[in-house]
């Protein structure tokens, strides 16, 4: 799980602290150790669920006191000044995943992100808790259709609303916030393929290939989204054309 002694030694001082908090249910490795691809240079990740009668002010207490007491600890310390990439990324969760209202032209959310990464793709470090057993329960292998339905519909939507908003852009001269939003929509359009095909991603800017080609399946559709944020002369129309191209 660990690509080096430094990520292992700092990953025990993480469960050996957790366990003895009594809010956890599960110490869960996140992204690319839990996944088995980490090198000596990825972040250590971490998600800490705690009991769903864990309130926020709890939740803050628990997160503040393991600042202070990994700051002073050498294996810690070790590990983040190992290499400038060198990070322990922890966070703090309570389990409660609630999907945000898509609105066109507005941020999205990374509600199959959360999910994916802390639920599907995670890995306890010790034995999985009680809490942590009925969220895997309750969202795998996905979440229900009725909701599948509508988040998909209106992800669709903003993805379209992003690709007719382009030209608007460029007769604007916003050549920079045309492709910025070509950028948002190609992670609309990638949201819309997992939600279609029930698979949980891990990103949406990272990872594109292995989960386009091996998870999705989908490889001469990633062949041809690899051109999609090439551009090369970006005030110009071109960001214009790409949208027409993949609209």
């Amino acid at each position: 799980m660990f690509p080096t002694k430094l990520h292992q030694d700092a990953a025990e001082i993480v469960g050996h602290y957790f366990k003895n908090v009594p809010e956890t249910d599960t110490v869960l490795v996140v992204n690319s150790c839990a996944r088995g691809q980490a090198v000596a240079e990825s972040d250590l990740d971490f998600a800490i669920l705690v009991s769903p009668e864990t309130t926020a002010a709890q939740i803050n207490i628990i997160h503040t006191d393991w600042q202070i007491f990994s700051g002073s600890q050498p294996a810690i310390l070790k590990y983040k000044q190992s290499n400038p990439y060198a990070h322990l990324h922890l966070d703090v969760i309570d389990g409660n995943y609630i999907p945000a209202i898509l609105e066109p032209g507005e941020p999205g959310d990374s509600f199959e992100i959360e999910i994916g990464n802390q639920i599907c793709y995670s890995a306890p470090m010790n034995n999985a808790g009680s809490y942590f057993q009925k969220l895997q329960h309750k969202w795998l292998p996905y979440y229900d259709e009725a909701l599948r339905s509508v988040r998909l519909a209106a992800i669709r939507n903003a993805c379209k609303y992003d690709l007719e908003h382009i030209p608007i852009l460029i007769k604007r001269n916003l050549y920079f916030h045309a492709f910025d939003t070509l950028g948002k929509a190609f992670r609309e359009y990638l949201q819309a393929l997992f939600i279609t095909h029930r698979i949980y991603p891990i990103a949406y800017n990272k990872w594109i290939k292995e989960q386009m080609v091996n998870w999705l399946g989908m490889p001469a559709q990633y062949q041809k989204l690899l051109p999609i944020l090439s551009v090369g002369n970006i005030e110009s129309d071109e960001t214009n054309k790409k949208a027409e191209t993949y609209h």
